[in-house]
């Protein structure tokens, strides 16, 4: 029952990506609808039942654990759960614990983080203006996401800053974020945007940025040098020889990751999503709360890989936008 999970295209499922809230604490316009209707929390896996999830997979051979939400430290004890994790760490048998974060409580978990074996955090960031910030995350404070950073590398965290590009809205910052980035020791990954959920009066083809023309930007100004490095998630990355710092870029959509995919996504009520960009899932929650026996679960498991597909459908290139998933992406995890 403990063999490697392996899915229909035999690729090896290490990766798994844990959503522990569809909740936050911004409603960043590129995530979220401004007025979100959030899951009743009577239908979230309690952290007792995430942990015996993740302790399934970890023993089916996920070897990288990756906490998201929503923002995975506003919820309530989310602590008591990365302490459960790391005794996976002190095993051997996971390699990673990590977490994608606004980096507006990184100030306030930081030090703990670093206590339970986490040696990395990703932060989202698209801007540094301040006005700017407030306006993409509507409720978010650029002060205290920068005190939360700093916090991070004061506790011995690499940061790594996710940014998402918006076409009109951070093109004119993407030297002055990449040289910010390189003054404080910060890995640099751009991210385009994805078709996911419902934006109201945010449309996605105005927003999208392809990554193709940032990184034709770079090459203007810089010595670019491809890098064959991967770090278990979509991201290509390359060098900046003058600053000798790494960039990264995750194009869904203008050259797809999906041939080497080795990572799922599990959500906060226990909904097991085989590809980001599929609406295809399993209910993971009905066979755990069913039966005390771990073989049950781990067969569930096994048979939802089963239905891993080959790829995802985003496309923007017919000036419409295909492939859009009716769920946010708060709600798969970011």
């Amino acid at each position: 029952m403990n063999t490697p999970l392996i899915d229909p295209f035999a690729r090896a499922i290490t990766y798994l990506r844990v959503s522990v809230t569809d909740r936050c604490d911004f409603r960043c316009k590129y995530c979220m609808a401004e007025h979100m209707t959030f899951l009743p929390k009577a239908d979230l896996l309690t952290l007792e039942e995430l942990d015996r999830l993740c302790s399934n997979f970890v023993e089916l051979g996920v070897r990288k654990l990756r906490i998201t939400g929503g923002e995975p430290l506003v919820r309530r004890g989310i602590m008591e759960f990365f302490r459960a994790m790391s005794r996976h760490l002190v095993s051997g048998a996971l390699e990673e614990l990590t977490l994608t974060t606004n980096g507006s409580q990184l100030k306030r978990f930081a030090g703990e983080l670093a206590d339970c074996g986490v040696k990395r955090v990703n932060v989202s960031l698209d801007t540094l203006d301040v006005a700017k910030f407030a306006d993409v995350t509507r409720w978010g404070r650029l002060p205290q996401v920068l005190e939360g950073i700093a916090a991070a590398k004061a506790a011995g965290l690499r940061v790594k800053i996710n940014a998402v590009a918006l076409k009109g809205f951070n093109e004119d910052e993407q030297f002055s974020l990449t040289e910010w980035c390189a003054a404080e020791g910060h890995d640099l990954t751009w991210i385009e945007v994805m078709p996911m959920g419902e934006m109201g009066e945010e449309n996605r083809l105005d927003q999208y940025w392809a990554l193709s023309d940032l990184r034709a930007r770079y090459a203007a100004r810089y010595s670019v040098s491809d890098l064959t490095e991967r770090t278990g998630g979509p991201a290509r990355y390359v060098r900046l020889e003058e600053t000798g710092q790494k960039i990264g870029f995750i194009t869904p959509l203008t050259h797809n990751f999906c041939e080497s995919c080795n990572r799922v996504r599990l959500t906060c009520t226990g909904e097991l999503y085989m590809c980001l960009g599929q609406e295809d899932m399993a209910d993971l929650r009905a066979p755990l709360r069913q039966s005390s026996e771990d073989a049950v679960v781990k067969a569930a498991i096994r048979e939802a890989i089963t239905h891993k597909p080959k790829g995802h459908d985003f496309d923007y290139s017919r000036r419409s936008v295909e492939g859009q998933m009716r769920r946010h992406m708060s709600h798969t995890g970011g």
